[in-house]
């Protein structure tokens, strides 16, 4: 590998390793678990019926995305071939 690409791998690894900081202690209660008394609102909830279905559908785009290249692919070179069988002679 060239030395330039090298550092460039490597300055990518490091960096989010470096980025990391610890989180900041604010208080003794924080260090463990502490129970929730009161009903979680609908603010603070995740829509999560709603973002699986989003990553499903997209994997489902990117799967058939990705089918629907290969067979255009195949076709051409399925094209190119029939074309390079018609103008080379058989031999026998």
């Amino acid at each position: 590998m060239k030395p330039l690409a090298m550092l460039a791998l490597i300055l990518a690894l490091a960096v989010p390793v470096a980025a990391q900081q610890p989180p900041p202690k604010t208080s003794a209660a924080q260090d463990g678990f502490v129970p929730v008394d009161a009903p979680i609102s609908a603010q603070d909830t995740i829509p999560a019926p709603r973002l699986v279905a989003i990553a499903y559908g997209f994997i489902w785009v990117v799967i058939f995305g990705y089918v629907w290249t290969v067979r255009s692919r195949l076709s051409r070179v399925e094209r190119e071939l029939a074309a390079v069988s018609r103008r080379v002679p058989e031999r026998k």
